[in-house]
């Protein structure tokens, strides 16, 4: 044998006809890189596969009640008396989106100003400050939100918000106190935008830190003023991203639990007005899982609750990419 050909490697070795064959010996870094591609694959896989085994233990639980109803009875139906056999979830779908909406609509605003103020007006030393201040937020239990509720947002309700809805907006329907307590939609709503607005400033404060400074400086460069620059080039940037970040903190008011539970009143009816009390679904699963257990279709109906406020975020959440991904073509 020839000393060429015993030096010869295993890396793309030519052969006769002038093409290169693969290495016969894959390199060890090479394994290790398909190692870690699979291994990251399978760990991107787990929360889809987590959400799948939820949702078919949920249909499989909820399958007695599904059988034994029509959906649109279980949907549609006003009246909730489970030793009865009614089992009416209506009410409490409305609940929470009534709940969720009021939550948003009040959080949205100021979550929008206030990135606007830590992005673009604020000193160094102050977005500093306003960090941790918005985790800390972001970090206190739900129920010490719902003390705070208890105990500061019911009776301000009560006494102020009420009577000067009844003074002032009172022919408005959706303003009028029917049931003077307190206790109902606006306070949750008020409670859920304060527990929800750390979120979204935070992801709304890193969306508008994505926005190139070349076009802050092009903008100020041609005369345009600070709030010319943010209105006219900066909003219509990052607009994706604040409805994505509006999204997020609903898909978190839609499945709140204890907070919302101590200040909605827990009424079972369909509201009318911000001031009325409800009944949403996660306080309907948590006040009332695990009693009265021996009531036929009981626990197949609460879980069935579960399952239809699991596809409900579902379908919120994939409406608000499709809507997000079609603003981005447009743009």
């Amino acid at each position: 044998m020839s000393q060429s050909s015993q030096t010869k490697t295993p890396q793309a070795i030519q052969n006769t006809e002038g093409r290169f064959s693969r290495p016969s010996v894959i390199p060890p870094r090479a394994r290790i890189d398909g190692i870690a591609r699979r291994s990251f694959f399978t760990i991107m896989l787990l929360p889809v596969f987590l959400i799948a085994v939820v949702t078919i233990a949920l249909v499989i639980r909820s399958w007695p009640i599904l059988q034994a109803y029509p959906l649109k009875d279980l949907l549609f139906g006003n009246i909730w008396r489970p030793d009865k056999g009614l089992f009416g979830f209506y009410p409490y779908i409305i609940a929470t989106f009534w709940v969720t909406a009021v939550g948003v609509l009040l959080a949205t605003p100021a979550c929008i100003l206030i990135s606007i103020y830590l992005a673009e007006y604020a000193h160094a030393r102050t977005r500093s400050a306003a960090k941790p201040i918005l985790d800390l937020l972001a970090a206190i239990p739900p129920v010490v939100y719902g003390v705070w509720g208890l105990v500061a947002i019911v009776p301000f309700v009560d006494k102020v918000l009420a009577p000067l809805s009844e003074r002032w907006l009172d022919s408005v329907s959706i303003f009028r106190v029917n049931q003077p307590t307190g206790f109902g939609i606006l306070a949750a709503g008020i409670v859920l935008a304060v527990m929800i607005a750390p979120l979204i400033i935070s992801v709304m404060y890193e969306i508008f830190a994505t926005v190139p400074n070349d076009l802050r400086h092009a903008a100020l460069a041609i005369g345009a003023t600070k709030w010319q620059t943010i209105r006219s080039i900066i909003l219509p940037q990052v607009a994706p991203g604040i409805v994505a970040a509006v999204v997020l903190g609903a898909s978190r008011a839609l499945g709140e639990t204890i907070a919302v539970l101590m200040v909605v009143g827990n009424v079972a009816q369909t509201p009318t007005s911000i001031f009325d009390p409800a009944y949403p679904l996660p306080a309907l699963i948590a006040n009332n899982y695990g009693d009265m257990m021996s009531i036929p279709l009981y626990d197949s109906a609460l879980l069935s609750a579960a399952l239809i406020l699991l596809i409900v975020i579902l379908i919120f959440n994939i409406l608000s990419i499709v809507v997000i991904q079609r603003m981005l073509r447009l743009k």
